[in-house]
């Protein structure tokens, strides 16, 4: 019974790498949003998935930077990727809405200085496979943080749950506190 014990740990313990699954990352940077949505959707064919984003000062100036990873306990398959980029949050209230309905889903977000001067909120939405989405978004926009906290209290009394805020400078309302929240459908 010893060495079936002993060599069971051996044999497990022998095929433990094959079990592990290496991470592969990806780093894109650019200025542009609509190079970006390109870059991501390329390399979401090949199985790479989103992971994290920021938007700001670069070594190669003012930047939208995505980290994109495939294995480890990503799921495999391919990813499609959209870019909401605006300055009016209406129109971002707007574009998730659509997102939504064509089957993506809130991944990130982040602030970004777009090259018409003033900075944009931009949204990255993910669609897995052809399945649709399961949420309804809501975005919050206000320059009071009292006033923020009770618009996200009343959401929550929705269903809503905060997702991601930022904090930027908008064409319309100066520096506003940006929330993208939602619920199941």
């Amino acid at each position: 019974m010893t060495r079936r014990a002993l060599a069971l740990a051996v044999c497990l313990f022998a095929s433990a790498p094959a079990f592990a699954q290496a991470i592969d990352y990806r780093v894109l940077a650019t200025s542009k949003t609509s190079t970006m949505e390109r870059e991501m959707n390329d390399f979401g064919a090949l199985g790479f998935k989103f992971a994290s984003v920021m938007g700001g000062e670069t070594a190669g100036g003012s930047e939208v930077v995505v980290l994109m990873q495939k294995g480890g306990a990503t799921p495999e398959g391919s990813y499609r990727y959209k870019l909401l980029a605006t300055s009016k949050t209406s129109t971002m209230q707007h574009e998730m809405s659509e997102a939504a309905l064509a089957g993506y889903d809130y991944v990130g977000q982040t602030m970004f200085e777009s090259a018409f001067g003033g900075e944009e909120v931009v949204s990255i939405v993910e669609r897995a496979g052809v399945t649709g989405s399961q949420y309804v978004y809501r975005l919050l926009a206000t320059s009071k943080t009292s006033t923020l906290q009770k618009e996200l209290n009343d959401l929550a009394r929705d269903g809503f749950s905060a997702l991601g805020m930022t904090v930027g400078q908008t064409s319309l309302g100066g520096n506003e506190l940006v929330v993208i929240a939602r619920k199941k459908k």
